[in-house]
Protein backbone atom coordinates (compact mmCIF):
# COMPACT_ATOMS: atom_id res chain seq x y z
CA UNK A 1 0.00 0.00 0.00
CA UNK A 2 1.36 3.46 -0.91
CA UNK A 3 0.30 4.73 2.01
CA UNK A 4 2.13 4.83 5.37
CA UNK A 5 1.16 3.68 8.43
CA UNK A 6 1.22 7.10 9.83
CA UNK A 7 -1.24 8.20 7.24
CA UNK A 8 -3.35 4.99 7.27
CA UNK A 9 -4.02 5.94 10.83
CA UNK A 10 -4.92 9.50 10.34
CA UNK A 11 -7.12 8.49 8.01
CA UNK A 12 -8.98 5.92 9.94
CA UNK A 13 -9.14 8.64 13.13
CA UNK A 14 -10.75 11.10 10.64
CA UNK A 15 -13.60 9.14 10.13
CA UNK A 16 -13.55 8.29 13.72
CA UNK A 17 -13.79 11.63 14.68
CA UNK A 18 -15.99 12.97 12.11
CA UNK A 19 -19.20 10.24 12.23
CA UNK A 20 -20.78 10.59 15.35
CA UNK A 21 -24.28 10.98 15.92
CA UNK A 22 -26.19 13.98 16.65
CA UNK A 23 -30.07 14.51 17.51
CA UNK A 24 -30.83 17.71 15.42
CA UNK A 25 -29.41 20.70 13.68
CA UNK A 26 -25.88 20.76 15.30
CA UNK A 27 -25.95 24.65 15.65
CA UNK A 28 -28.84 24.82 18.04
CA UNK A 29 -27.84 21.25 20.05
CA UNK A 30 -24.13 22.82 20.17
CA UNK A 31 -26.32 25.36 22.25
CA UNK A 32 -28.39 23.19 24.07
CA UNK A 33 -25.37 20.97 25.31
CA UNK A 34 -23.99 24.41 26.38
CA UNK A 35 -26.77 25.06 28.79
CA UNK A 36 -26.77 21.61 29.57
CA UNK A 37 -23.49 22.32 31.44
CA UNK A 38 -24.44 25.41 32.83
CA UNK A 39 -27.16 24.00 34.32
CA UNK A 40 -24.71 20.83 35.67
CA UNK A 41 -22.40 23.55 37.47
CA UNK A 42 -25.13 25.60 38.88
CA UNK A 43 -26.56 22.46 40.36
CA UNK A 44 -30.04 23.86 40.11
CA UNK A 45 -32.01 25.92 36.74
CA UNK A 46 -30.85 29.39 36.28
CA UNK A 47 -32.90 32.13 36.83
CA UNK A 48 -30.84 34.50 33.81
CA UNK A 49 -28.88 33.16 30.73
CA UNK A 50 -26.86 35.22 28.92
CA UNK A 51 -26.07 33.91 25.49
CA UNK A 52 -22.98 35.53 23.14
CA UNK A 53 -22.99 34.26 19.93
CA UNK A 54 -21.28 34.71 16.94
CA UNK A 55 -22.58 35.33 13.77
CA UNK A 56 -23.01 32.33 11.83
CA UNK A 57 -24.11 30.38 14.97
CA UNK A 58 -27.22 32.96 15.36
CA UNK A 59 -27.89 32.31 11.48
CA UNK A 60 -28.36 28.64 11.62
CA UNK A 61 -30.04 28.29 14.59
CA UNK A 62 -32.66 31.48 13.84
CA UNK A 63 -34.62 29.51 11.47
CA UNK A 64 -34.58 25.61 12.44
CA UNK A 65 -36.85 23.26 14.84
CA UNK A 66 -35.12 22.22 17.71
CA UNK A 67 -35.51 18.83 18.52
CA UNK A 68 -38.01 17.38 21.85
CA UNK A 69 -39.67 20.83 22.31
CA UNK A 70 -42.73 20.28 20.13
CA UNK A 71 -42.28 22.17 16.97
CA UNK A 72 -40.15 25.34 18.61
CA UNK A 73 -37.61 26.80 16.88
CA UNK A 74 -34.47 29.51 17.56
CA UNK A 75 -31.88 30.71 20.47
CA UNK A 76 -34.23 30.59 23.33
CA UNK A 77 -36.05 27.13 22.89
CA UNK A 78 -32.38 25.46 22.01
CA UNK A 79 -30.93 27.25 25.40
CA UNK A 80 -34.40 26.27 27.27
CA UNK A 81 -34.46 22.71 26.13
CA UNK A 82 -30.49 22.01 26.76
CA UNK A 83 -31.47 23.53 30.51
CA UNK A 84 -34.12 21.06 30.79
CA UNK A 85 -32.15 18.18 29.41
CA UNK A 86 -29.11 18.83 32.05
CA UNK A 87 -26.90 15.97 30.69
CA UNK A 88 -23.85 17.05 28.97
CA UNK A 89 -22.48 13.54 28.73
CA UNK A 90 -24.95 12.77 25.93
CA UNK A 91 -22.87 15.72 23.99
CA UNK A 92 -24.92 16.58 20.80
CA UNK A 93 -27.66 13.51 21.53
CA UNK A 94 -28.41 15.47 24.71
CA UNK A 95 -32.11 16.39 23.83
CA UNK A 96 -32.52 12.68 23.21
CA UNK A 97 -33.21 12.41 27.01
CA UNK A 98 -36.46 14.68 26.85
CA UNK A 99 -39.89 13.29 26.59
CA UNK A 100 -43.05 14.94 25.68
CA UNK A 101 -43.41 15.78 29.62
CA UNK A 102 -40.53 17.92 28.88
CA UNK A 103 -42.44 20.34 26.51
CA UNK A 104 -44.15 21.74 29.75
CA UNK A 105 -41.00 22.15 31.45
CA UNK A 106 -39.31 24.16 28.40
CA UNK A 107 -42.50 26.51 28.09
CA UNK A 108 -41.95 27.08 31.87
CA UNK A 109 -38.38 27.93 32.11
CA UNK A 110 -39.03 30.57 28.44
CA UNK A 111 -41.41 32.14 31.04
CA UNK A 112 -39.14 32.13 34.20
CA UNK A 113 -35.87 32.25 33.08
CA UNK A 114 -34.70 35.61 31.27
CA UNK A 115 -32.72 34.74 28.00
CA UNK A 116 -30.65 37.83 26.75
CA UNK A 117 -29.15 37.37 22.86
CA UNK A 118 -25.82 39.26 21.71
CA UNK A 119 -23.67 38.85 18.86
CA UNK A 120 -20.13 38.04 20.15
CA UNK A 121 -17.57 40.36 18.38
CA UNK A 122 -14.55 37.41 19.36
CA UNK A 123 -13.43 37.44 15.86
CA UNK A 124 -14.24 33.01 15.77
CA UNK A 125 -16.60 32.12 13.47
CA UNK A 126 -17.89 29.41 15.48
CA UNK A 127 -18.17 30.49 19.36
CA UNK A 128 -20.25 29.81 21.92
CA UNK A 129 -20.54 31.76 25.35
CA UNK A 130 -23.11 31.20 27.68
CA UNK A 131 -23.56 32.39 31.25
CA UNK A 132 -26.26 31.36 33.76
CA UNK A 133 -26.99 32.91 37.51
CA UNK A 134 -29.05 31.78 39.91
CA UNK A 135 -29.08 32.73 44.00
CA UNK A 136 -26.19 34.66 43.58
CA UNK A 137 -24.38 31.75 41.58
CA UNK A 138 -22.98 32.01 38.49
CA UNK A 139 -21.55 29.41 35.78
CA UNK A 140 -20.29 30.07 32.64
CA UNK A 141 -19.21 27.81 29.72
CA UNK A 142 -17.19 28.61 26.21
CA UNK A 143 -17.73 26.41 23.42
CA UNK A 144 -14.82 27.16 20.44
CA UNK A 145 -14.34 26.30 16.69
CA UNK A 146 -16.41 23.40 17.02
CA UNK A 147 -19.59 21.45 17.95
CA UNK A 148 -18.60 20.07 21.18
CA UNK A 149 -15.02 21.93 21.86
CA UNK A 150 -15.46 23.12 25.08
CA UNK A 151 -12.67 25.53 25.96
CA UNK A 152 -13.82 27.02 29.13
CA UNK A 153 -16.32 25.97 32.53
CA UNK A 154 -16.29 28.28 35.32
CA UNK A 155 -17.95 28.44 38.86
CA UNK A 156 -18.21 32.18 40.39
CA UNK A 157 -15.38 32.90 38.10
CA UNK A 158 -13.38 30.14 39.24
CA UNK A 159 -11.89 27.01 36.97
CA UNK A 160 -14.85 24.12 37.08
CA UNK A 161 -15.06 20.62 35.74
CA UNK A 162 -16.93 17.93 34.97
CA UNK A 163 -16.45 14.71 34.45
CA UNK A 164 -15.82 13.82 30.53
CA UNK A 165 -16.45 17.42 29.18
CA UNK A 166 -14.07 19.28 28.28
CA UNK A 167 -11.81 17.81 25.45
CA UNK A 168 -10.88 19.76 22.95
CA UNK A 169 -12.06 17.99 20.42
CA UNK A 170 -14.50 18.74 17.66
CA UNK A 171 -15.94 16.99 14.12
CA UNK A 172 -15.09 18.32 11.22
CA UNK A 173 -13.12 21.00 12.62
CA UNK A 174 -9.18 21.78 13.05
CA UNK A 175 -8.59 19.55 16.63
CA UNK A 176 -7.48 16.09 16.22
CA UNK A 177 -6.09 14.13 13.09
CA UNK A 178 -4.52 16.30 10.41
CA UNK A 179 -6.57 16.78 7.70
CA UNK A 180 -4.52 18.56 5.38
CA UNK A 181 -3.16 15.12 4.84
CA UNK A 182 -5.97 14.83 2.93
CA UNK A 183 -5.48 14.78 -0.91
CA UNK A 184 -8.19 12.74 -3.53
CA UNK A 185 -5.64 10.46 -4.69
CA UNK A 186 -4.92 9.15 -1.28
CA UNK A 187 -8.16 9.07 -0.57
CA UNK A 188 -9.30 6.94 -3.57
CA UNK A 189 -6.18 4.57 -2.61
CA UNK A 190 -7.40 4.07 0.86
CA UNK A 191 -10.59 3.08 -0.28
CA UNK A 192 -9.24 0.93 -2.08
CA UNK A 193 -6.95 -1.12 0.34
CA UNK A 194 -8.21 -0.21 3.73
CA UNK A 195 -8.95 -3.49 6.00
CA UNK A 196 -12.89 -2.64 6.30
CA UNK A 197 -12.30 -3.99 9.98
CA UNK A 198 -11.08 -0.95 10.51
CA UNK A 199 -13.84 1.44 10.24
CA UNK A 200 -16.97 -0.83 9.54
CA UNK A 201 -18.50 -0.22 12.34
CA UNK A 202 -18.49 3.47 12.16
CA UNK A 203 -20.22 3.39 8.15
CA UNK A 204 -22.54 0.80 9.62
CA UNK A 205 -23.97 3.32 11.85
CA UNK A 206 -23.88 5.81 9.04
CA UNK A 207 -25.98 3.45 6.91
CA UNK A 208 -28.33 2.83 10.09
CA UNK A 209 -29.35 5.82 11.00
CA UNK A 210 -28.85 8.28 7.97
CA UNK A 211 -31.11 6.20 5.60
CA UNK A 212 -33.87 5.69 8.52
CA UNK A 213 -34.27 9.41 9.06
CA UNK A 214 -34.49 9.58 5.00
CA UNK A 215 -37.07 7.20 4.68
CA UNK A 216 -38.78 9.19 7.69
CA UNK A 217 -38.49 12.12 5.71
CA UNK A 218 -40.68 10.31 2.86
CA UNK A 219 -43.29 8.72 5.08
CA UNK A 220 -43.85 12.25 7.34
CA UNK A 221 -45.03 15.50 6.45
CA UNK A 222 -42.06 17.95 7.34
CA UNK A 223 -41.13 21.41 6.33
CA UNK A 224 -41.62 22.22 2.73
CA UNK A 225 -41.35 18.02 1.45
CA UNK A 226 -39.36 18.42 -0.97
CA UNK A 227 -38.00 14.84 -0.67
CA UNK A 228 -41.88 13.58 -1.17
CA UNK A 229 -42.35 15.81 -4.24
CA UNK A 230 -38.98 14.70 -6.08
CA UNK A 231 -40.20 10.96 -5.15
CA UNK A 232 -43.87 11.48 -6.35
CA UNK A 233 -45.48 8.08 -6.61
CA UNK A 234 -42.31 6.21 -6.18
CA UNK A 235 -42.17 5.44 -10.15
CA UNK A 236 -38.24 7.83 -10.44
CA UNK A 237 -34.97 5.95 -11.68
CA UNK A 238 -32.15 6.03 -9.36
CA UNK A 239 -31.02 9.60 -10.10
CA UNK A 240 -34.07 11.24 -9.05
CA UNK A 241 -34.53 8.45 -5.51
CA UNK A 242 -31.00 9.18 -4.83
CA UNK A 243 -32.10 12.84 -4.51
CA UNK A 244 -34.91 12.48 -3.19
CA UNK A 245 -34.06 10.30 0.16
CA UNK A 246 -31.08 12.83 0.16
CA UNK A 247 -33.70 15.91 0.49
CA UNK A 248 -36.29 13.72 2.50
CA UNK A 249 -33.83 13.34 5.33
CA UNK A 250 -33.20 17.20 5.71
CA UNK A 251 -36.48 17.55 5.64
CA UNK A 252 -36.96 15.75 8.37
CA UNK A 253 -33.93 16.57 10.19
CA UNK A 254 -34.05 20.73 9.71
CA UNK A 255 -38.05 20.43 11.26
CA UNK A 256 -37.68 18.48 13.77
CA UNK A 257 -37.16 14.77 13.78
CA UNK A 258 -35.85 13.03 16.92
CA UNK A 259 -34.25 10.50 15.00
CA UNK A 260 -30.25 10.47 15.15
CA UNK A 261 -28.08 11.41 12.34
CA UNK A 262 -24.68 10.32 11.09
CA UNK A 263 -22.72 13.71 10.95
CA UNK A 264 -19.83 15.04 8.81
CA UNK A 265 -17.67 17.74 8.76
CA UNK A 266 -20.10 18.93 11.97
CA UNK A 267 -23.29 18.85 10.36
CA UNK A 268 -25.83 16.23 10.05
CA UNK A 269 -27.19 17.61 6.12
CA UNK A 270 -23.94 17.02 4.63
CA UNK A 271 -23.68 13.82 6.30
CA UNK A 272 -27.10 12.80 4.87
CA UNK A 273 -25.57 14.07 1.36
CA UNK A 274 -22.26 12.41 1.50
CA UNK A 275 -23.98 8.83 2.16
CA UNK A 276 -27.40 8.28 1.52
CA UNK A 277 -26.82 8.70 -2.58
CA UNK A 278 -24.27 6.09 -2.65
CA UNK A 279 -26.38 3.63 -0.29
CA UNK A 280 -29.61 4.02 -2.83
CA UNK A 281 -27.37 3.73 -6.12
CA UNK A 282 -25.53 0.85 -4.53
CA UNK A 283 -28.98 -1.13 -3.50
CA UNK A 284 -30.82 -0.08 -6.30
CA UNK A 285 -27.88 -0.97 -8.83
CA UNK A 286 -27.35 -4.19 -6.49
CA UNK A 287 -23.95 -3.06 -6.17
CA UNK A 288 -22.43 -5.31 -3.57
CA UNK A 289 -21.70 -4.13 0.25
CA UNK A 290 -17.89 -4.01 0.00
CA UNK A 291 -18.14 -1.85 -2.57
CA UNK A 292 -20.44 0.43 -1.16
CA UNK A 293 -18.34 0.80 1.91
CA UNK A 294 -15.51 1.42 0.13
CA UNK A 295 -17.72 3.94 -2.18
CA UNK A 296 -19.12 5.93 1.59
CA UNK A 297 -15.24 6.04 2.39
CA UNK A 298 -14.33 8.23 -1.09
CA UNK A 299 -17.51 10.48 -0.63
CA UNK A 300 -16.86 11.27 3.50
CA UNK A 301 -13.41 12.32 3.06
CA UNK A 302 -13.84 13.74 -0.47
CA UNK A 303 -16.35 16.01 1.79
CA UNK A 304 -14.15 16.30 4.38
CA UNK A 305 -10.97 17.28 2.20
CA UNK A 306 -13.02 20.42 0.96
CA UNK A 307 -14.39 21.48 3.72
CA UNK A 308 -11.08 21.51 5.53
CA UNK A 309 -10.31 24.67 3.28
CA UNK A 310 -13.69 26.09 4.05
CA UNK A 311 -14.19 25.83 7.17
CA UNK A 312 -16.68 24.65 9.46
CA UNK A 313 -19.51 27.80 8.98
CA UNK A 314 -19.32 30.15 6.12
CA UNK A 315 -21.82 31.81 3.61
CA UNK A 316 -20.42 29.10 0.80
CA UNK A 317 -23.27 25.95 1.50
CA UNK A 318 -21.45 22.51 2.39
CA UNK A 319 -23.85 20.64 1.04
CA UNK A 320 -22.55 21.37 -2.33
CA UNK A 321 -19.18 19.96 -0.77
CA UNK A 322 -20.97 16.58 0.18
CA UNK A 323 -23.04 16.82 -2.95
CA UNK A 324 -19.46 16.98 -5.20
CA UNK A 325 -18.25 13.97 -2.49
CA UNK A 326 -21.34 11.53 -3.23
CA UNK A 327 -20.81 12.18 -6.78
CA UNK A 328 -17.03 11.09 -6.46
CA UNK A 329 -18.64 7.73 -4.05
CA UNK A 330 -21.24 7.04 -6.65
CA UNK A 331 -18.37 7.56 -9.73
CA UNK A 332 -16.34 4.83 -7.78
CA UNK A 333 -19.47 2.23 -7.25
CA UNK A 334 -19.44 2.19 -10.72
CA UNK A 335 -15.47 1.35 -11.18
CA UNK A 336 -14.00 4.94 -11.57
CA UNK A 337 -10.44 5.48 -10.41
CA UNK A 338 -8.57 8.15 -9.32
CA UNK A 339 -8.94 10.45 -13.06
CA UNK A 340 -12.42 9.70 -13.38
CA UNK A 341 -12.92 10.88 -9.43
CA UNK A 342 -10.66 14.10 -9.64
CA UNK A 343 -13.00 14.57 -13.08
CA UNK A 344 -16.21 14.21 -11.17
CA UNK A 345 -14.93 16.49 -7.96
CA UNK A 346 -14.32 19.57 -10.72
CA UNK A 347 -17.15 19.45 -12.78
CA UNK A 348 -19.53 18.83 -10.22
CA UNK A 349 -17.75 22.31 -8.11
CA UNK A 350 -17.46 24.13 -11.19
CA UNK A 351 -21.28 23.99 -11.47
CA UNK A 352 -23.30 24.68 -8.07
CA UNK A 353 -19.75 26.78 -6.25
CA UNK A 354 -22.28 30.29 -5.88
CA UNK A 355 -24.63 28.52 -3.56
CA UNK A 356 -24.76 30.49 -0.12
CA UNK A 357 -25.93 29.53 3.31
CA UNK A 358 -28.34 31.13 4.71
CA UNK A 359 -28.74 29.05 7.94
CA UNK A 360 -30.46 25.87 8.52
CA UNK A 361 -33.72 25.83 7.74
CA UNK A 362 -36.22 23.88 5.33
CA UNK A 363 -34.84 25.15 2.00
CA UNK A 364 -31.45 23.10 2.88
CA UNK A 365 -33.56 20.20 1.41
CA UNK A 366 -33.89 21.59 -1.80
CA UNK A 367 -30.52 23.01 -1.63
CA UNK A 368 -29.25 19.37 -0.99
CA UNK A 369 -31.68 17.49 -3.96
CA UNK A 370 -29.36 20.02 -6.40
CA UNK A 371 -26.07 19.22 -4.76
CA UNK A 372 -26.70 15.64 -5.32
CA UNK A 373 -27.60 16.42 -8.97
CA UNK A 374 -24.39 18.39 -9.35
CA UNK A 375 -22.52 15.68 -8.48
CA UNK A 376 -24.10 12.94 -10.30
CA UNK A 377 -23.99 15.13 -13.39
CA UNK A 378 -20.49 16.08 -12.90
CA UNK A 379 -19.57 12.44 -12.53
CA UNK A 380 -22.10 11.66 -15.89
CA UNK A 381 -20.49 14.14 -17.94
CA UNK A 382 -16.87 12.61 -17.58
CA UNK A 383 -18.25 9.61 -18.53
CA UNK A 384 -19.29 10.77 -22.13
CA UNK A 385 -16.14 12.83 -22.79
CA UNK A 386 -17.11 16.17 -21.33
CA UNK A 387 -15.09 18.13 -18.75
CA UNK A 388 -14.71 22.21 -17.64
CA UNK A 389 -10.93 22.90 -18.50
CA UNK A 390 -8.42 25.05 -16.28
CA UNK A 391 -9.48 28.86 -16.73
CA UNK A 392 -13.17 27.98 -17.46
CA UNK A 393 -14.42 30.53 -13.70
CA UNK A 394 -12.66 29.05 -10.74
CA UNK A 395 -11.48 25.96 -12.50
CA UNK A 396 -7.97 25.18 -12.56
CA UNK A 397 -5.53 22.52 -13.52
CA UNK A 398 -5.67 19.69 -11.32
CA UNK A 399 -8.10 19.04 -8.51
CA UNK A 400 -6.16 19.97 -5.78
CA UNK A 401 -5.71 23.14 -7.27
CA UNK A 402 -9.56 23.51 -7.83
CA UNK A 403 -10.32 22.61 -4.25
CA UNK A 404 -7.83 25.06 -3.33
CA UNK A 405 -9.54 27.44 -5.09
CA UNK A 406 -13.13 27.02 -3.46
CA UNK A 407 -11.74 27.18 -0.05
CA UNK A 408 -10.10 30.82 -0.83
CA UNK A 409 -13.54 31.68 -2.72
CA UNK A 410 -15.76 30.40 0.62
CA UNK A 411 -13.12 31.58 3.17
CA UNK A 412 -11.74 34.61 2.23
CA UNK A 413 -14.51 36.21 -0.88
CA UNK A 414 -17.48 35.12 0.54
CA UNK A 415 -16.44 36.75 4.08
CA UNK A 416 -18.25 39.91 3.59
CA UNK A 417 -21.00 38.18 2.13
CA UNK A 418 -21.73 35.80 5.28
CA UNK A 419 -21.83 39.13 7.39
CA UNK A 420 -24.41 40.74 5.00
CA UNK A 421 -26.08 37.44 4.81
CA UNK A 422 -26.54 37.84 9.05
CA UNK A 423 -27.78 41.93 8.64
CA UNK A 424 -30.49 40.97 6.23
CA UNK A 425 -31.62 37.54 8.34
CA UNK A 426 -31.51 39.87 11.43
CA UNK A 427 -33.52 42.47 9.70
CA UNK A 428 -30.70 44.97 10.43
Amino acid sequence: MGLTKELYETYCEILKEELIPAMGCTEPIAIAYGASIVKTLLGKMPNRVKASLSGNIIKNVKSVVVPATGGMHGIPAAIAAGLVAGCPQRELEVLSVLSEESIAEIKAVLRQCEIEIREADSGHIFDIQLTGTADGQEAKVRILDGHTSVVQMEKNHMPARIEGIGRNVSAGETAGADRTQLTVERIVEFAREVNLEDVEPLLDRQIRYNMAIAREGLSGTYGANVGKIIYGDGTVDVRQKARAMAAAGSDARMNGCELPVCILSGSGNQGITASVPVIVYAQELEIGREAMLRALIVSDLVTIHQKTGIGCLSAYCGAISAGCGCGAGITYLLGGGYSEIAHTIVNAVAILSGTICDGAKSSCAAKISMAVEAGILGGEMYRHGCQFYSGEGIVTKGVENTIQNVGRLARVGMRDTDKEIIRIMLGE
